[in-house]
């Protein structure tokens, strides 16, 4: 079983990245389960076609766990693996670990506790699944977001990251991350993933940041109108527009992730550096789109 997670600041496309890499796999004959580890819950959506599943923190409030404990649940058996698992396109296996109720708890700590559930109810070694993928924020690496790379549940992390300098910065944090724990049998970095997003598209930004950061990049997804269409219906790319070039990009990419052994413990920018990568993004921005 190969584990994947794949990290990146909110609104940067992580999820449009691993649900079709997801669906690009299942089509390649493997089984997968994808683990949504946003307290939006939406990390799945698009292999579900938008239809909602109870999240697994809102099922274990339903069955008991702050009155009871998440041990008496498991040992009573008062829930079961179909519960909390849902199959989606393909048969994709999908849950979402879900957050606390607004206002109340930490956001992180969802992961935490579902994971440890799944764990406990040897969900993995059940469904046998070949590859797992963790689709996980990467705005504030805290605790519970962290748990993928301190546990080293995955095999390699990818963040997916625009030339935007506020994503760039998130990367860099998850890079931070990823160096702190990785020496301590946490998880390495695989690469790093470019997603166009916002309004400049520069690559050779992103590949500039792996090069200071010692990664690569290891795929590039342009900002395709395929992309939106099958979003709006709740689905992937490889299941709404199968034989159009941005399908085929997203099958090259999965293979790509899926064998890659490629892996590095990142060197995360300093301060003064990243502030430097944030006047060359502001100078290209003008350039590309103020002095034109």
């Amino acid at each position: 079983m190969k584990q994947i997670a794949f990290y990146g600041k909110g609104g940067v496309g992580k999820s449009t990245v691993s649900s079709n890499i997801a669906a690009a796999l299942v089509e390649r004959g493997l089984s997968v389960f994808m683990i949504g580890c946003d307290p939006k819950h939406d990390c799945t959506m698009n292999l579900r076609g938008d239809v909602e599943i109870p999240t697994i923190l809102d099922l274990l409030r339903e069955k008991g766990i702050e009155q009871v404990g998440l041990e008496t649940l498991i040992t009573g058996k008062r829930i079961e693996l179909d519960e909390i698992i849902h199959r989606g396109y393909g048969g994709i296996y999908c849950a979402e670990c879900g957050g606390p109720k607004p206002g109340f708890g930490c956001a992180g700590r969802g992961v935490i506790v579902a994971i440890d559930l799944l764990k406990r109810l040897n969900a993995f070694s059940i469904l046998k699944t070949d590859v797992v993928i963790y689709d996980v924020p990467g705005d504030v690496v805290c605790g519970g977001f962290a748990m993928p790379l301190r546990k080293g549940l995955a095999d390699a992390v990818y963040i997916v990251t625009s030339s935007d300098y506020l994503a760039i910065y998130a990367a860099n944090n998850i890079c931070r991350g990823i160096s702190e724990f990785a020496n301590k049998g946490g998880s390495p970095l695989g690469g790093i993933i470019y997603n166009v997003r916002g309004i400049l598209d520069d690559e050779s930004v992103v590949r500039d940041f792996a090069r200071e950061v010692g990664s690569r990049v290891v795929g590039c997804v342009p900002n395709a109108h395929e992309i939106a269409e099958a979003e709006i219906e709740g689905k992937t790319v490889i299941e709404k527009s199968p034989k159009s070039d941005i399908a085929d990009l997203f099958r090259e990419l999965a293979v790509r992730v899926y064998t890659n052994h490629l892996t590095s413990v990142p060197r995360p920018l300093p301060p003064d550096e990243m502030r430097h990568f944030g006047q060359l993004i502001r100078k290209r921005t003008r350039e590309k789109y103020i002095d034109e």
